[in-house]
Parts: structure tokens; sequence; C-alpha cells
């Protein structure tokens, strides 16, 4: 096969890939009106966009805050404010079941002021002080920032303080009067991934085209960075460069010398308070013993740096578990773990005679909830913030101190009615013989087949565990809907090799897996292919467009959000690049050879039957490159096949930029799956 949208060969659809271009979005506009006139006087698709509105927009939501200073911030969108509210309030008030808020600051406000589509991208608050931020403000939700400093007292923009203009990289703070920069700083500044390869240190006052070159990296990194710790008594600064998406060189700056962090590249790190926590990926051997593949270790900073490598383990993966994450108060390391994909949470405590771990206090570790607990102030106490929740619960958000119980401070309200429905864990076997898990969320009062929708992602070690969607509840599980997740391969939920067992050439072994799934669905009697439906995004949306070249017998309707399709140019197309470490480098003929099997572009035929098919992604979009969807709904329409498409004007990779865009989108998707896999309005 020619290797389409190569440099020898013409892709005719190339076209689509100019962004802004006239003729391009001329056919966006054409796509996205024959998409609305699908749905034009659906009377059920204008009332669930008004529900699901509704529901993302009401105020008895649980507004989760974090802790800067003495204050607890928090962004709020409603119906009154879309861009949203950076506010904040004491934890004091923040008790109380309507907490009195302070505005820092009015997206919306700011926005219209500016005549920018302004939507809020996070704020680095300066440490010890409190006093100032970098706030991150993106248009339309791109990737691609501008950043300004913010006076957090004043509640106002730094006159003549630090000011980047719209690029994709970072910013830390490294003093009160510096910061580290890590931007476009012109012409062969930027990775093939679109990302800064130069980072600088920025003093204030000081032009930016002289601040002081603290690393530059080649080309064809991922990218780099620098950051720093400034908690008091505790200063060090670091440097990063990602070689790729899961291989990056680390090093501590001590004046101008970078002193290289000796551990594994792939290795996940974190220091702090004076010791350094270390997540090896592959078994690590240092200093006489091996470290195993996905534990969580630890040693105090001061004995890594003299050359001792006596890590004591705290976490260490047994059959079927895996390290979820952790999180670090003053005292404690808090570990969130997955026995089966089920969650609990360990606490680890240092001492004299080394280090103790315990089930932390307070917990029950019952049923299939997702149970998540990070620090509130990781410098000042050993409080955190304890958040449960799972496909029928809302979420309760508690606090605690170590060796206390948790006390609830907030729940959710239900949003749909989950009477009758219940939750299960199944396993199925994939074509190579390995046991796969899903969750199953379903009537308890029928056995007959239903309209199911199977949801899946596979990729980037992201597990998939149970958690309340309200918008999910009320737009398919109440109309008697099936809902499904499948933990398969290339996902995170039994450690680092459940994800690598999913990479390149391996990467086929997720798309098994799923369809072991599915068909497991359908031999269970649970739901038959006319009733199946499937839907993921980003590399779930590659998932779907697999689905849909591989087995479009197996289903009814397939929803594909922000997605990867053309695998032969997608290492070319925004920061395509720098995912070669997840599915191969196209340009490598022995590494196409592979590719082009899971490349939906180059697979979809004019002389199949394939399922319904809605494609959507946002022109905003500056990570998965929206040529991916439109491209491949050009190709399909051309061949005859009716494929439906929208492009939201903005969103970047998450699809919408606020709570409407975020309703319609998804009214959308799940008015297409009901309509297409249940018969009927």
């Amino acid at each position: 096969m020619a290797l389409l949208g190569c440099s020898t060969d013409v892709d005719p659809y190339l076209w689509l890939e100019d962004v802004g271009g006239d003729e391009a979005l001329k056919w966006v506009r054409e796509r996205n009106q024959a998409t609305r006139d699908a749905f034009a006087g659906d009377p059920d698709f204008d009332s669930l966009e008004r529900r699901l509105l509704g529901i993302f927009d009401a105020d008895d939501r649980i507004p989760f805050v974090y802790k800067a200073g003495d204050w607890y911030y928090n962004l709020w969108q409603d119906e009154a404010n879309p861009r949203g509210l950076w506010r904040r309030t004491t934890l004091e008030e923040y008790r109380k079941p309507a907490p009195a808020w302070e505005v820092v600051l009015d997206i919306d406000a700011l926005g219209r002021d500016e005549g920018e589509n302004w939507v809020y991208a996070g704020a680095p608050i300066l440490v010890p002080t409190y006093d100032r931020c970098l706030l991150r403000l993106s248009r339309g939700g791109a990737d691609a920032v501008v950043v300004r400093e913010f006076d957090l007292v004043a509640k106002a923009f730094v006159e003549d303080g630090f000011s980047l203009s719209e690029s994709k990289g970072t910013v830390a703070w490294a003093g009160p009067d510096e910061i580290f920069v890590a931007t476009d700083f012109g012409p062969g500044t930027m990775t093939d991934s679109g990302y800064a390869r130069i980072v600088k240190l920025w003093q204030r006052g000081q032009p930016l085209e002289e601040a002081t070159t603290v690393f530059e990296g080649d080309s064809s990194d991922v990218s780099v960075g620098a950051y720093a710790e400034l908690s008091p008594g505790f200063e060090m600064q670091f440097v990063f460069r990602s070689r790729d998406f899961y291989n990056s060189d680390r090093f501590i700056r001590q004046g101008e010398e970078l002193l290289p962090l000796d551990i594994p590249s792939d290795a996940g790190y974190a220091v702090h308070r004076g010791w350094l926590y270390v997540t090896p990926r592959s078994d690590w051997k240092a200093g006489g013993s091996t470290y195993a593949t996905g534990s969580l270790v630890g040693i105090r900073l001061e004995r890594f740096l003299a050359g001792k490598r006596d890590f004591a383990v705290l976490f260490e993966p047994g059959e079927g578990t895996a390290l979820a994450g952790y999180s670090l108060t003053r005292s404690h390391v808090l570990i969130n773990i997955l026995d089966n994909v089920r969650n609990r949470v360990e606490v680890a405590t240092p001492g004299p005679d080394g280090w103790t771990t315990a089930p932390l206090q307070g917990i029950d570790p019952a049923g299939f909830q997702t149970i998540d607990a990070d620090a509130v102030d990781p410098d000042g106490d050993d409080r955190y913030f304890l958040t449960t929740t799972d496909y029928l619960t809302p979420s309760t958000l508690s606090l605690a101190s170590v060796g206390e119980d948790p006390v609830v401070m907030k729940r959710a309200p239900s949003k749909f009615d989950a009477g009758g429905l219940s939750v299960a864990q199944h396993w199925t076997v994939s074509a190579d013989g390995t046991r796969i898990p899903y969750f199953q969320v379903s009537r308890d009062d029928t056995n007959d087949p239903s309209p199911t929708l199977l949801y899946g992602y596979g990729g980037f070690r992201i597990p998939q565990v149970p958690g309340y969607s309200a918008g999910t509840g009320a737009a398919w599980l109440e109309r008697g809907g099936v809902y499904v997740v499948a933990n398969i391969r290339g996902g995170g939920e039994f450690g680092p090799a459940w994800h690598q067992a999913a990479l390149k050439e391996d990467r086929p072994r997720a798309y098994e897996d799923f369809i072991a799934v599915a068909e497991d669905l359908i031999r269970r009697g649970v739901t038959t292919p006319e009733q199946l439906g499937t839907m993921g995004g980003s590399n779930g949306g590659l998932l779907m467009g697999n689905m849909l070249t591989m087995r479009p017998d197996l289903f009814g309707a397939i929803v594909a959000q922000v997605p990867l399709f053309d695998m032969r140019r997608y290492h070319e197309l925004l920061a395509g690049a720098s995912w070669m470490a997840e599915f191969g480098d196209p340009d490598e003929p022995d590494e196409w050879a592979f590719i082009e099997g899971f490349s939906p572009y180059h697979n979809v035929s004019k002389d199949v039957n394939y399922p319904k098919l809605l494609v959507t992604t946002s022109t905003r979009d500056d990570r998965v490159h929206p040529g991916h969807a439109r491209k491949m709904v050009a190709k399909m329409r051309d061949m005859g096949h009716d494929v439906l498409y929208y492009e939201n004007v903005e969103g970047g990779h998450a699809g919408a930029a606020d709570n409407a865009q975020r309703a319609y989108m998804w009214t959308l998707a799940f008015r297409f799956l009901w309509e297409s896999l249940a018969g009927d309005g």
C-alpha cells in the first residue's frame, strides 16, 4: 500500500489540515450544519441539552478547592459565569453549606474587556508569600497560553510584571523576582512536538532576550523545563529534559552547575522536605538491590546525593495490585493502590526504626468506589482531603489529619435516578489469553439485551476507574441503557507492565482486549451488535477508529471524539511527535509496517458496511490536530458512507470551553447513540 500522506504521495485531503483556512472552515461549517439539521426539531435533544446544562451549572456541585497560604481557591463556572470566577475563601467559611467567596478574577469580564475568548488555564502561586501568581490564559481552551503576573493582594495585574505571549511551554517561580521560562523564543527554539526547547532564568525588569539560558535541548526532544522548590529550609532548583513521552533527563541546579539526578530515565520522582521518592517503571538495580517495576521507594535526599542507594520500599506491587498515585503530607505518604481495579489507600510513615505502613484510618475500601486522598498543605501539616465516588454515588469530600477519622465536609446530590441500578465487575479473555476486567452498570430487573455503551481508552498509563457521571446517568442509564467501561491494556490499571504491553508493535493488544469485552457482552446476552455502541476520545478516538475498521460487525454506532486517525502523519501534526514512544515512528519503514495496521485513515474501505459514526473535534485543539477528524470524515463521505461530523470552534483538546458547549457536545453524542441503538426517540 502506498504511504498515503508521506512526502512521495499526495494525500487528497491535506487541505483540511489548514486549521483556519477558508476552504477548510467552509467545509466545517457545512458539515456542522448538516449535523445540526439531523437533530433539528428533536424535542428530546433540546430537553436533554437543557437538563445537562442545568446539571453542569448547578449551584449544589461541590466547589473543590486547593490551599495556597491562608486561602482556599476554586474556579467556578455556571450560567452567569460560563468562563468562570476564580475565587477564594477561608477554611472556616468553606465548611459552611453556603460559603462566602471573594472573587479574585472574573474570567468572563476580563475576556469582554480585552475582546478575547479567555479560558482559565491555571495560576502557579509564589511560595512562601502567596501574594503573586503567574496567570495562564488560553484562547478558546487551547494548550498554548499567555502568561501574566497577577497580584493576589491587589487583585490586579502587576504593572510591568512578568508577561509572555502565547506559546506552548512552562513557567515556574524561581524566587520573588525571577522565574524559569520555557517558551517560544523565536525561530528554532521549539521542538518537533511544538513545545519549548530552551529554558531560561528571567529576572524582574530584564528584557526577555537577555534572560540567562539554563538548558537547551534538541529539536527531537519533547520539551524542556525547570522549576524550583521554594519551601523555607528546603529550597532547590530542578531542570528536566523530556527526550520522549516516557524518558527524561533530570538535573539538580546548583549555581550554574547541573547535577544529574541518578535515577532511571523512565522513573517518576518527587522531592519533598528532604526526601527523594522514586517510582521505577522498569526493574531498577541500585545499591545491591532491585526495586520492582511499579514500586514506590524513598530515601533521604542527602544520603542519595552522597551515593547511597538503600531505599525504603513503601509499596511493591503484587498479583493484581498497582500504584495509582501518592500524595505527600508534612510527615507521611498517602499511597493510592488499585487492587484488581478496586481502590484502597495506605499511609506510610518514617520513624527511627524505618518506615511503617498501615491502612488509612476511617476508610472502608469495600465496593467499587474510587478513593482519592490528597494533602491539603504538604509543608504545613498532615491534613488531607478525601474524595470518594463510584458510578452510582456522587462525590463526597471529607477532611482529616493522618491518624483521625475523616469528617464529611460536602456531599454532591444525586443528579439522576439510580434506583434499580447496580455495578458489577466482569472478566473476559483476550486473544492472547490475558484476562481483561470491565465494569458494567445496568438495571437489576431485566435480562433482555439492551442498548449498551462501551467506553474505553487504553493508552498512556491512564487507568479507567469508577466515577460518578451525572451526564451519563441522565442521558443513558436513566433511559434503560447499559454502561460499560473496559480496563484494557495500554492503561494503568495494573501498573507499568499493563501499559507497556500495548506499546508500538503491541498496540493491537489494546484493540483485541476491547473486542474481547464487546464479544463477551454479546455472549452474555447483555446486548446485541445492533444495540452495542462505543465511545472514546483522543487516544480513545483512535481506539474507536480501529473498532470501526477492524470489527465493524460488532457495533451499531460509534462516537469518536478529538480522535487520532491518520497515523502516517500524526507525528507531523501539532503535539503528535511527542507520542512516538507510544505508537512508533511512521518514517521508519519497519515501524510503519505495524503502524499502518492500526491507522484507521488507511484501513477504511469503500466496500464495507460500517456502523453509524459520529466524529467530533475542536478547531482550537492544538494537541490532536482537527485534521485527523476532518480528513477521515471527508474520505469516508467520498466513499459513499454516511458520517455525521461536528467541530466545536472552541474547547481545545477538552472539546468544550464552557458548560453550554459541554452540554451541547454531550447531548449530541448521547442522542446520536440512543437513536442509533435503541431504534426510537
